[in-house]
């Protein structure tokens, strides 16, 4: 901000520790740092308040308009990187957006066709998994009256003794 190196800052902390004294130091560096947040809250203020009068005056849009008149490769980049944006997003089944594309189109056919395809193994997958866990439950259960019957079992003969 003002371009000071670690030397003047050093030469300004000796300074103002003899000039203030170290039992104010601290008080005058909280309230060096209370203005300077100050300073740079109504500095943030000023600036969203430009930003927004650029926004509702048009402002933005000619800026746009002047660097695509100024750098037309530049501007078809930004083009060409927000479809290359999109159609990232598109390959993505879970995010499939069947308003995007003409669905007459072969890009629309394609998304439709994956979308298809993405639910139709998330379906199998939730199917297999259900399996699975049902499978695993019957063979606990299975284990469980094994060890049921063998401590009954281990249990008979103790009380024939008695």
């Amino acid at each position: 901000m003002f371009d000071l190196g670690m030397t003047e800052m050093l030469v300004v902390g000796v300074v103002a520790l003899i000039v203030v004294g170290p039992k104010d130091l601290p008080v005058m560096f909280r309230n060096v740092g209370r203005f300077v947040g100050k300073a740079k809250g109504m500095a943030r203020e000023f600036s969203r308040a430009m930003n927004d009068a650029a926004d509702e005056s048009g402002v933005r849009d000619i800026a746009k308009g002047l660097k695509t008149a100024t750098n037309p490769v530049g501007s078809a980049l930004d083009s060409v990187k927000d479809a290359t944006r999109d159609l990232a997003e598109d390959l993505n089944p879970g995010k499939f957006d069947p308003g995007k594309y003409d669905p007459k189109s072969e890009t629309g056919k394609l998304s439709a066709e994956r979308a298809a395809t993405a639910k139709k193994i998330q379906a199998a997958t939730a199917r297999k998994a259900a399996e699975r866990k049902a499978r695993e439950a019957a063979e606990a259960l299975a284990k469980a009256d094994e060890a049921e019957a063998a401590l009954v079992a281990d249990d008979t003969p103790d009380k024939a003794k008695t």
